[in-house]
Protein backbone atom coordinates (compact mmCIF):
# COMPACT_ATOMS: atom_id res chain seq x y z
CA UNK A 1 0.00 0.00 0.00
CA UNK A 2 2.86 2.39 0.80
CA UNK A 3 4.36 1.75 -2.62
CA UNK A 4 0.98 2.56 -4.26
CA UNK A 5 0.63 5.83 -2.25
CA UNK A 6 4.17 6.84 -3.17
CA UNK A 7 3.45 6.16 -6.85
CA UNK A 8 0.29 8.30 -6.70
CA UNK A 9 2.20 11.14 -5.03
CA UNK A 10 4.91 10.99 -7.68
CA UNK A 11 2.32 10.91 -10.46
CA UNK A 12 0.49 13.91 -8.93
CA UNK A 13 3.70 15.93 -8.74
CA UNK A 14 4.52 15.11 -12.37
CA UNK A 15 1.06 16.18 -13.54
CA UNK A 16 1.23 19.42 -11.53
CA UNK A 17 4.62 20.22 -13.03
CA UNK A 18 3.35 19.61 -16.56
CA UNK A 19 0.41 22.04 -16.24
CA UNK A 20 1.32 25.27 -18.06
CA UNK A 21 1.68 28.37 -15.89
CA UNK A 22 -1.19 30.09 -17.73
CA UNK A 23 -3.60 27.25 -16.94
CA UNK A 24 -3.03 27.15 -13.20
CA UNK A 25 -4.42 29.61 -10.67
CA UNK A 26 -1.93 32.34 -9.66
CA UNK A 27 -1.03 32.38 -5.98
CA UNK A 28 -1.50 35.42 -3.75
CA UNK A 29 1.29 37.90 -4.51
CA UNK A 30 2.13 36.32 -7.87
CA UNK A 31 1.99 38.32 -11.13
CA UNK A 32 -1.30 37.61 -12.88
CA UNK A 33 -3.64 38.77 -15.61
CA UNK A 34 -7.40 38.99 -16.10
CA UNK A 35 -8.44 37.51 -19.47
CA UNK A 36 -11.39 38.51 -21.66
CA UNK A 37 -11.58 42.13 -20.52
CA UNK A 38 -13.86 43.04 -23.41
CA UNK A 39 -16.40 40.45 -22.19
CA UNK A 40 -17.04 42.07 -18.79
CA UNK A 41 -14.54 39.97 -16.88
CA UNK A 42 -13.82 42.89 -14.51
CA UNK A 43 -16.66 42.86 -12.01
CA UNK A 44 -15.55 45.67 -9.70
CA UNK A 45 -12.64 47.93 -8.86
CA UNK A 46 -11.56 49.85 -5.76
CA UNK A 47 -9.01 52.66 -5.83
CA UNK A 48 -7.08 52.86 -2.57
CA UNK A 49 -4.84 55.85 -3.25
CA UNK A 50 -3.05 57.57 -6.15
CA UNK A 51 -0.79 54.57 -6.72
CA UNK A 52 -2.97 51.51 -6.02
CA UNK A 53 -6.11 50.05 -7.55
CA UNK A 54 -7.77 46.70 -6.87
CA UNK A 55 -9.70 44.79 -9.54
CA UNK A 56 -12.24 42.04 -8.91
CA UNK A 57 -12.78 39.50 -11.67
CA UNK A 58 -15.91 37.59 -12.59
CA UNK A 59 -15.02 34.77 -10.18
CA UNK A 60 -14.72 37.24 -7.27
CA UNK A 61 -10.91 37.05 -7.09
CA UNK A 62 -9.05 40.26 -6.32
CA UNK A 63 -5.93 41.65 -8.01
CA UNK A 64 -3.78 44.55 -6.82
CA UNK A 65 -2.49 46.93 -9.47
CA UNK A 66 0.29 49.47 -8.98
CA UNK A 67 0.67 52.42 -11.35
CA UNK A 68 3.79 54.29 -12.47
CA UNK A 69 3.90 57.52 -10.53
CA UNK A 70 0.83 59.06 -8.95
CA UNK A 71 -2.44 58.89 -10.85
CA UNK A 72 -3.98 62.02 -9.35
CA UNK A 73 -7.63 61.37 -10.24
CA UNK A 74 -7.64 57.70 -9.29
CA UNK A 75 -8.97 58.06 -5.71
CA UNK A 76 -11.89 60.18 -7.00
CA UNK A 77 -12.81 58.10 -10.05
CA UNK A 78 -16.45 57.16 -10.47
CA UNK A 79 -15.63 55.16 -13.61
CA UNK A 80 -12.45 53.91 -15.22
CA UNK A 81 -11.40 52.56 -18.59
CA UNK A 82 -8.77 50.00 -19.44
CA UNK A 83 -6.46 50.05 -22.46
CA UNK A 84 -4.98 46.60 -23.02
CA UNK A 85 -3.21 47.47 -26.31
CA UNK A 86 -5.10 44.84 -28.31
CA UNK A 87 -4.44 41.79 -26.14
CA UNK A 88 -7.88 41.48 -24.45
CA UNK A 89 -6.28 40.77 -21.08
CA UNK A 90 -5.58 43.11 -18.19
CA UNK A 91 -1.99 42.69 -17.03
CA UNK A 92 1.03 44.73 -15.95
CA UNK A 93 1.41 46.15 -19.46
CA UNK A 94 -2.10 47.68 -19.50
CA UNK A 95 -3.15 51.27 -18.91
CA UNK A 96 -5.96 52.55 -16.68
CA UNK A 97 -7.86 55.55 -18.07
CA UNK A 98 -9.18 57.96 -15.42
CA UNK A 99 -10.80 61.30 -16.31
CA UNK A 100 -8.62 61.68 -19.40
CA UNK A 101 -5.41 60.63 -17.62
CA UNK A 102 -3.50 57.52 -18.71
CA UNK A 103 -2.05 55.64 -15.75
CA UNK A 104 0.33 52.84 -16.77
CA UNK A 105 0.30 49.72 -14.57
CA UNK A 106 3.67 48.43 -13.38
CA UNK A 107 2.34 45.30 -11.72
CA UNK A 108 -0.84 43.31 -11.34
CA UNK A 109 -0.67 40.63 -8.66
CA UNK A 110 -3.23 38.27 -7.19
CA UNK A 111 -4.40 39.65 -3.86
CA UNK A 112 -6.71 39.27 -0.91
CA UNK A 113 -9.77 41.51 -0.78
CA UNK A 114 -8.71 45.15 -0.34
CA UNK A 115 -9.09 46.87 3.02
CA UNK A 116 -12.38 48.65 3.65
CA UNK A 117 -12.55 52.45 3.80
CA UNK A 118 -12.94 52.23 7.57
CA UNK A 119 -9.75 50.16 7.90
CA UNK A 120 -7.89 52.56 5.60
CA UNK A 121 -8.94 55.56 7.71
CA UNK A 122 -7.71 53.80 10.85
CA UNK A 123 -4.36 52.95 9.23
CA UNK A 124 -3.85 56.50 7.96
CA UNK A 125 -4.76 58.00 11.34
CA UNK A 126 -2.28 55.68 13.06
CA UNK A 127 0.44 56.67 10.56
CA UNK A 128 -0.28 60.36 11.13
CA UNK A 129 -0.12 59.91 14.91
CA UNK A 130 3.17 58.02 14.60
CA UNK A 131 4.68 60.86 12.54
CA UNK A 132 3.59 63.46 15.08
CA UNK A 133 5.20 61.57 17.96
Amino acid sequence: MKKFALTLATLGAAVAASVPAAAREPAIGEEASIPFVSFDSIRNYRAIDRDTIYFEDRRRRWYRGEVIGPCLNLPFAQAIGVDTRGTNRLDRFSTVLVRGDRCQLTSLVRSEEPPSRKELRRQRAAERDARRS
